[in-house]
């Protein structure tokens, strides 16, 4: 039930319109009409950026069933013009451009093709767990799966030797992306970083203020979603360090000596004192 929800949540946010019963079906019974407490009216100032990273950041929130009875049938609505596409509405609520329209107001959208004149558009797709390690560096781990225990503890030590005693453990989170399946795309590239851009700004409501940036493996999607340029990520603006996966470090003694004089940086950027690069 917690999934359909957080599908219904990013379908709404996305400006995509979910089913929704349109007409009675012969001899149904009529919907019964129940007492519900309302939530509070919203700020009717648009913000819809911020809205998608208050539902990324709370998915397991429930949502608040609906108070309409069931509808007689009502002719077709007319057609009118065409939206832009649903991922460049994507786009616009991730970073609070569409101040005109909310997404229960938007129709749906039509296919790419039709609106922009292009062929549809494949998405880039990538999954990666995500953890900070005190709200001040993000780790990432290009994997579908969280790091098994050996691997967290592997990770853990590492820090412990380059003097990082982090108040808890970093717990994995998996993010991936695209968020909704056969969604018409506009922009692949684009909208994955803005997609990236808003779950850690929906997380900054956890305490996560990012100054650093750790990858634990290589993946071509992630990369370039990233745009790491001499050890920055312009994607996310931080400093980064690109380093062999937890895998590897596992079974590779020789991956764990080359590893070895880094910890020093690592120990003075967690400082704030030295060359930490």
């Amino acid at each position: 039930m917690a999934g359909d929800v957080q599908r219904l949540q990013y379908l709404e946010a996305m400006g995509l319109g979910a089913w929704a019963s349109r007409y009675r079906l012969p001899n149904a019974r009529p919907t019964p009409q129940c007492e519900w407490d309302m939530p509070a009216q919203p700020d009717t100032t648009p913000n819809h950026g911020a809205r998608l990273q208050a539902l990324l950041d709370d998915v397991a929130a429930p949502a608040a069933p609906s108070t309409s009875p069931a509808r007689e049938p009502a002719p077709a609505p007319e057609k009118g013009p065409a939206d832009k596409p649903a991922g460049s509405r994507a786009r616009a609520l991730l970073l609070g451009e569409a101040a005109s329209e909310t997404p229960s107001e938007a129709a749906p959208a039509a296919p790419a093709s039709e609106t922009t004149g292009q062929a549809p558009r494949e998405a880039l797709r990538y999954a990666v767990q995500v953890a900070a390690l005190d709200g001040r560096w993000l780790l990432l781990l290009p994997e579908a799966q969280a790091p098994d225990p050996r691997m967290r503890q592997l990770l853990v030590n590492l820090l412990r030797t380059a003097g990082i005693e982090a108040a808890t453990e970093p717990a994995f989170q998996s993010f991936q992306w695209p968020l909704v399946d056969n969604a018409p795309v506009a922009a692949p590239l684009d909208e994955a970083r803005d997609g990236l851009r808003a779950y850690l700004n929906g997380q900054a409501r956890r305490g996560w203020r990012p100054e650093r940036l750790m990858v634990f493996g290589e993946d071509e999607t992630l990369t370039t979603v990233l745009a790491v340029d001499e050890a920055h990520s312009e994607t996310l603006d931080l400093p980064c360090w690109r380093l062999p996966s937890l895998a590897t470090l596992m079974t590779s003694a020789d991956a764990k000596r080359a590893l070895w004089p880094r910890l020093v940086a690592w120990r003075n950027a967690w400082n704030g004192s030295g060359d930490a690069s």
